[in-house]
């Protein structure tokens, strides 16, 4: 299978950029919020003052200033149109723009390697690094270099650059570097003629009607400008604060623009809604602002996406299809393109002494505006009450006088973060006797075989169920009567948290001890289930019952369903008296982000829900010749060998036209795991719509896929290590498609529906 070049960067074009749905007005009451975190921030001397502006919909929905542009050496209240200091949102909104408009006339490609347009540019280093490299922050450069490299102009500058050593190959590392931008604000000038504050101010700030914005401002405006630092010759004001501009006479590709929020929500503008006679293209936007990875993290030509510097995004913002950027000064942007939405955040933090701190409030307000878009409503009308919270509202009264063995780790915890161990020891009329840990240990962090502990807070033993043992021997249990199950689940059959909730539900029976389980919800919804059935003979850790692979149940279903089916080491039916603490205002349509519920990893490779959702299908390819991203920053968003052909692999994938999902070749480097140390060609997986996503259907076409394109360098034979069905197995081996492969499994399907219905618990209001 070959496909051009062309054919591949056209469909990913489209699945970077798919089809966004008609914005929804935002709630501009929530939005008052604003003032007090920005007051707070003042009171507690982290910002002198601040200018906050919001646009949502091609309105401006929100302005204020608060606070004072100045302290030293008079106090000057803040105002709507001051000046500020941009530092590093020069990168994107000037330089970064620039090129892409030398892009559109043709001059420039992001592919273009940098020597050919800087020639002295000579050390072997630079044979491979491409513009697109700078724009991204990967080509290897340090962050910064000393100042006196730049005392004698560019010229020299650019030699000192081409001695620097680069801290790692081009495309292997993520680091922020103010360089990389000013080579590229040199390449601005040399490709069109005109110095980078020229070429920005005729090419996009004046056909934008902005103004007021770029570099070295008149003395007209010095009144207006927010001063920055106290130095020795005086408060800079109106004179850009990073000092390496200041040798480049005030205009970089780094950092040098001024500019005021009116001017700003101008160049905003242009960037959620294109228009075509102004500034750039929507096609240049479009490629300017693409979520591409990188090492740790996700940037766009010149914006950030997903990285250590992404704090201005807030709680709330996507990550991969947002981006924005800081300014060190205490300034910064952020896009949602998909409700047409930017934060402006515009502060002098350093003013006057260089010790504030605009990060916190940064965060705070993008949360506070992400708050308000639209009304995404959940089915869930409130808050999620798990098993814990009924319990302890109860005040314990179902664990009166009992002598409890509590199954739990870092998950088990109240709504506050009070953990079920703290909640239990201290509950009234309750002994709390043991702690027992499942897989990855009482904290969830371990990733190995688990030994026995003890509790320092408690003073508890903490028998491992993931060590010597799977199950609490009868020794363990001695002077128990009830154990409490307390640990979140993943909705997922290999998932060995319900295989431990089994063979605990095994030892009670044989000891006659109640067991007591608190529910939670689960993550991926309780309302579809899809896969094959594991084999009547594979029963084991990773296949405790028979289930399809995604098994929509909750954990208290889980052990209903044990209850009913299961029997135990004698062959006789479970004998354990099982109560389910039943949560409230949980759906069976909901999926965890509806639950108003925290977060917190069910085990170490489980970081976020999208990972949660992809574990199903993409886990199963672990067991082979293929990392599924253990040892980086995305475990099972990502997949990866190095023998594989991504490009072809994300070419055909994305054809098939997967409910919710697209595919993104990427680069890696697992730290741990298979592949350990090896650079991989993989995919990194996106869902762009939890509720038609189809974990076992993106699974098995990737099985499918892979054996299309790597008949022989695919593994295959391990694959069944945690799918467990042979008929499975053969129909992927045969490489039939996997259309037809789902369609194995209905009949096992509609059989458990039957027995599943026997003890559901929760209504589906859908």
């Amino acid at each position: 299978m070959t496909v051009t070049r062309f054919a591949v960067l056209m469909i990913l074009s489209a699945i970077m950029n798919p089809m966004k749905s008609p914005a929804e007005p935002i709630n501009t009451n929530k939005l008052e919020a604003i003032k007090g975190v920005v007051e707070e921030a003042i009171e507690k001397k982290k910002i002198p003052g601040a200018v906050v502006l919001v646009i949502s919909q091609g309105k401006t929905v929100y302005k204020k200033a608060f606070g004072n542009k100045a302290l030293e050496p008079a106090v000057e209240p803040m105002t709507t149109d001051t000046i500020f200091d941009l530092a590093s949102l020069t990168k994107p909104i000037a330089t970064g723009t620039s090129i892409f408009k030398l892009v559109e006339k043709g001059k420039l490609r992001p592919s273009d390697k940098v020597k050919t347009h800087l020639p002295e540019l000579t050390n072997a280093n630079w044979e491979t690094i491409t513009l697109e490299h700078l724009l991204t922050h990967t080509s290897g450069l340090p962050a910064g270099n000393g100042l006196g490299d730049y005392k004698d102009g560019m010229a020299n500058a650019i030699k000192r650059i081409n001695e620097l050593k680069l801290a790692a190959p081009p495309g292997e590392r993520f680091t922020y570097s103010d360089i990389g931008f000013i080579l590229l604000g040199e390449i601005v000038e040399r490709t069109s003629g005109k110095s980078l504050d020229l070429f920005s101010r005729d090419e996009i700030f004046l056909p934008l009607g902005m103004k007021e914005t770029g570099y070295n401002p008149p003395e007209a405006l010095k009144g207006r400008i927010a001063p920055t630092q106290k130095e020795k010759d005086g408060i800079l004001r109106g004179t850009v604060h990073d000092p390496r501009a200041r040798l480049l006479k005030g205009v970089a590709g780094h950092a040098g623009l001024f500019s005021s929020v009116d001017d700003l929500a101008l160049y905003a503008s242009m960037i959620l809604k294109p228009d075509n006679e102004k500034g750039l293209s929507a096609a240049s936007i479009r490629t300017m602002t693409q979520a591409r990875a990188v090492p740790n993290g996700w940037r766009t030509f010149g914006w950030d996406c997903d990285t250590v510097f992404s704090s201005n995004r807030g709680e709330l913002f996507p990550r991969g299809s947002t981006f924005g950027h800081t300014g060190f000064t205490g300034t910064s942007i952020w896009f949602d393109p998909a409700s047409e939405t930017a934060v402006i955040f515009l502060s002098n933090r350093v003013h006057p002494d260089g010790k504030g701190d605009a990060t916190p409030v940064r965060n705070k307000v993008a949360t506070i505006v992400a708050s308000a878009i639209g009304s995404r409503t959940a089915t869930t009308p409130k808050q999620v009450l798990p098993g814990i919270e009924i319990l302890k509202r109860e005040n314990f009264a179902r664990l009166k006088g009992a002598r409890v063995g509590l199954v739990t780790n870092h998950s088990g915890k109240d709504n506050s973060g009070t953990s079920t161990i703290d909640l239990l020891h201290n509950a009234p009329d309750v002994k709390l006797m043991a702690l027992f840990s499942p897989e990855h240990g009482i904290r969830g962090m371990v990733d190995a075989k688990v030994a026995d502990s003890k509790d320092e807070k408690t003073g508890l033993p903490v028998f491992s169920l993931y060590g010597e043992r799977r199950k609490p021997t009868s020794t363990q249990l001695e002077g128990i009567d009830t154990l409490v199950y307390d640990i979140q689940d993943a909705g997922c059959r290999f998932y060995t948290y319900i295989s431990t909730l089994g063979l605990v539900m095994e030892a009670a029976s044989e000891k006659g001890i109640k067991v007591l389980v608190l529910d939670r919800p689960n993550p991926i919804g309780g309302k579809s289930f899809n896969g094959p059935m594991r084999d009547e003979v594979k029963e084991s850790f990773v296949a405790f019952h028979n289930l399809p692979v995604r098994h929509g149940l909750t954990i208290g279903e889980l052990s209903r369903l044990f209850l009913l089916e299961r029997k135990g080491a004698d062959g006789n039916p479970l004998a354990c008296k099982l109560e389910v603490v039943a949560m409230e205002n949980w759906n069976r349509s909901d999926m965890y982000d509806a639950s108003g519920l925290e977060w917190v990893y069910p085990s170490p490779n489980l970081r976020t829900l999208a990972a949660a959702f992809l574990y199903p299908g993409i886990g199963l390819l672990e067991t082979t010749n293929i990392s599924v991203g253990r040892g980086t920053d995305r475990p099972f968003e990502w997949f990866g060998a190095p023998w594989m052909d991504n490009i072809q692999l994300a070419v055909l994938l994305n054809q098939q036209n997967l409910p919710g999902v697209r595919f993104v070749p990427v680069k890696q480097t697992p730290s741990s795991s298979v592949f350990a140390n090896k650079s991989c060609n993989g995919l990194h997986v996106f869902i762009d719509n939890w509720g038609t996503f189809e974990p076992l259907k993106t699974g098995i076409a990737v099985a499918w896929a892979l054996r299309k394109i790597h008949p022989m360098d695919w593994k295959i034979e391990k694959y069944n290590t945690l799918l467990l069905n042979k008929v499975t197995l053969d129909a992927v081996s045969a490489g039939r498609h996997y259309s037809e492969i789902e369609k194995l499994w209905r009949a096992d399907l509609a059989a458990y529906d039957l027995r599943r219905k026997k003890i559901l618990l929760y209504p589906d209001s859908n």
